[in-house]
């Protein structure tokens, strides 16, 4: 079975395509907010124009619009191409590529969040969280580092807080989901916001 990965949660925006375990091609750009111009052509760009019976999709936690690009590019194609759709986390996709860079005992992933917030959640090497998800102010995500080492893009926050912890800056790469057992690549295709929304509905006086 042929997969395709598609990744576009924070700055960057990534593609690949897996098969008999092994990676067939990727793509990963750094765009900014271009997820929605350059992601239906990086996949055009994979052979036989990304088609897979399987896509995978990046649900967040991260970039509002960016989650939401990705999603919807995956469900039209898993329409078109009549292909399984599945979801997966932003937060064991980095846990997993940076325990591929350097085995620790655990890692806290930081990733950048809203007002001033990162998310962040803890996972031992086999990506079993140690934690739950949660959207902190920096100086309590410290506190709940705990002295673990840290990954994700959103490190620069508490490298401005303490200038001896051990962080690595990564951003996802959608090849990364090669790393993930299948149980974290069969969420629901829907999106993870990992805080509440900012607007709520008024309530009748």
């Amino acid at each position: 079975m042929r997969t395709l990965v598609i990744e576009t949660s924070t700055t960057a925006c990534s593609v690949a395509l897996i098969e008999d375990g092994a990676i067939i091609a990727r793509a990963h750009e750094v765009v900014g907010r271009g997820h929605a111009e350059r992601l239906i052509p990086m996949i055009a760009e994979l052979p036989n124009g990304g088609r897979a019976d399987r896509i995978i999709v990046d649900c967040g936690p991260g970039s509002f619009t960016g989650v939401r690009v990705g999603i919807a590019a995956a469900r039209g194609l898993a329409l078109g191409w009549n292909a399984e759709i599945a979801g997966f986390s932003s937060l064991p996709l980095i846990a997993a590529a940076g325990f591929a860079d350097r085995l620790t005992d655990d890692i806290a992933v930081i990733m950048e969040g809203g007002h001033g917030e990162v998310f962040m959640q803890a996972f031992s090497a086999d990506l079993s969280p140690r934690s739950d998800m949660v959207s902190l102010k920096p100086d309590a995500a410290l506190a709940a580092l705990a002295g673990r080492r840290a990954v994700g893009n959103g490190i620069r926050w508490l490298a401005a807080l303490d200038d001896g912890l051990d962080l690595t800056e990564a951003l996802p790469d959608a090849a990364s989901a090669i790393l993930l057992p299948a149980t974290l690549t069969a969420l629901a295709p829907s999106p993870i916001y990992g805080r509440a929304p900012d607007a709520k509905p008024s309530v009748p006086k």
